[in-house]
C-alpha cells in the first residue's frame, strides 16, 4: 500500500514537472510576442532612414523621397533619405541588410535586388537578409524602334533582323539591368543576331532612340513616359502580363507570340530580416495608405508606373515567383557580371 502510494506521488510529481516544462516555451513565446507588440506600439521612436541605392534624381529617388515625406507627416518624426549608389544597388542593399532590425532603416529596392544573385558570383548579403514590407508600384520595359523602321510589329522586326543578321542593335540602359536581360532573352527566344549596346542610364538611350541613332531598344516605361506619343518612335511590345493603361494598343510579348517576359519590374520597401512582425505590419500599413492616396497614385501614374501598395505577404509572393524566372533567363543567356 505504501509502495503504491509512493508510486502515485512520484507519477503526480513527474506529470507536474512535465506540465511546467511544456508551459515554459508557451510563456516565453507569449512574452516575446508581448515585447514585439510593445515595440510596434512605440514605433517609431526616433529618426527613420530611407536608403535609396541609386543616385538622386531618378525614379527610385523620387519614390523614396515621396514615401519619406508621407511617413514624416503621418508619424511626426524626422525621416531622412540617404542615397547609397553603386554596384547596381548592391551597396545600399547591403547597408540596410546589416542595419539594426528595428524598422528605423528602410530600403527602397527595385527588381535588380532579386536579379543580382544570378548575375554576380558573390554578393555581400542574401536576399533573405531583407524582409518585404510593401510593393510600391510595377513597371514595364517597352520594346521600341525608330518610327521609320519597316517593322510595324514584333514579328516583322524579328523577320527583318533574320534577313540581315548582325546589322541591328538592341540598346539597354546598363549592363545587368532588366533592359539588358530582356535584350538577351529576345535573341535567345527568336534565334536572331542583335548587337547589344549598353548605355549609362536610360536618358542617353532615350535620346539616341529619338535621334534614330539605334535600331531598337528596351526602355523602361518611366523613362519613355514623356515620349509615348512621339512621332519619332514606334513601340512594338511591352513586358509583363498586362498591357499598359496608357498604351492599350501595344501588345505584351506573350500576345506577340514570345514567352518569358511575364515578370514586371517593381519598386518595393524592405527592412532588415529579424524586424518584429508587428513593426513590419505597422510600417506596411502606413506605406499602403500613402501609395493609395490620390496624390501618390497620380504621381506614380505620371511616371508611367502602376501603383500597388501591397502587404508584406503579397510582395513576398511576387519575389518568390519572379526570382526563378529572372535566374533562368540569366543562366540560359549566359550573362555574368563581375
Amino acid at each position: 500500500m505504501k509502495l503504491r502510494r509512493r508510486t502515485m506521488i512520484q507519477l503526480a510529481i513527474g506529470t507536474a514537472v512535465a506540465a511546467i516544462g511544456t508551459a515554459v516555451p508557451t510563456i516565453g513565446a507569449g512574452s516575446a510576442q508581448a515585447q514585439d507588440n510593445q515595440r510596434a506600439a512605440d514605433y517609431p521612436d526616433r529618426t527613420i532612414r530611407v536608403v535609396v541605392p541609386y543616385p538622386p534624381g531618378g525614379g527610385a529617388d523620387l519614390i523614396g523621397r515621396t514615401i519619406a515625406a508621407g511617413l514624416a507627416q503621418a508619424w511626426n518624426v524626422p525621416v531622412i533619405v540617404e542615397n547609397k549608389p553603386g554596384a547596381s544597388g548592391t551597396i545600399g542593399n547591403d547597408a540596410v541588410a546589416k542595419s539594426d532590425p528595428d524598422g528605423h532603416t528602410i530600403l527602397l529596392g527595385i527588381t535588380a535586388m532579386i536579379q543580382a544573385p544570378a548575375l554576380y558570383p558573390r554578393l555581400p548579403y542574401e536576399v533573405e537578409d531583407l524582409a518585404p514590407v510593401s510593393q510600391i508600384a510595377m513597371s514595364s520595359d517597352l520594346f521600341v524602334v525608330p518610327a521609320d523602321s519597316p517593322a510595324r510589329t514584333l514579328q516583322e522586326f524579328v523577320d527583318l533582323v533574320r534577313s540581315k543578321p548582325g546589322r541591328f542593335q538592341v540598346g539597354n540602359y546598363g549592363n545587368g539591368t532588366s533592359s539588358h536581360i530582356h535584350g538577351e532573352l529576345l535573341e535567345l527566344k527568336t534565334g536572331i543576331d542583335l548587337v547589344s549596346v549598353a548605355y549609362k542610364g536610360a536618358a542617353p538611350l532615350v535620346n539616341d532612340m529619338l535621334g534614330q541613332q539605334i535600331t531598337s531598344a528596351f526602355i523602361d516605361a518611366t523613362s519613355a513616359n514623356a515620349h509615348l506619343r512621339s512621332d519619332k518612335i514606334r513601340i512594338l511590345a511591352i513586358t509583363g502580363l498586362k498591357r499598359h493603361p496608357a498604351l492599350p494598343g501595344v501588345p505584351t510579348f506573350a500576345e506577340s507570340g514570345i514567352d518569358g517576359y511575364e515578370a514586371n519590374g517593381w519598386f518595393g520597401t524592405f527592412v532588415p530580416a529579424g524586424t518584429p512582425k508587428p513593426v513590419i505590419d505597422k510600417l506596411s500599413g502606413e506605406i499602403q495608405r500613402i501609395v493609395k492616396s490620390p496624390e501618390m497614385t497620380a504621381r506614380l501614374e505620371s511616371m508611367g508606373l502602376r501603383p500597388v501598395g501591397s502587404t508584406p505577404e503579397e510582395l513576398a509572393a511576387v519575389i518568390a515567383a519572379d526570382t526563378p524566372r529572372w535566374g533562368k533567363v540569366v543562366r540560359d543567356a549566359g550573362i555574368e557580371l563581375q
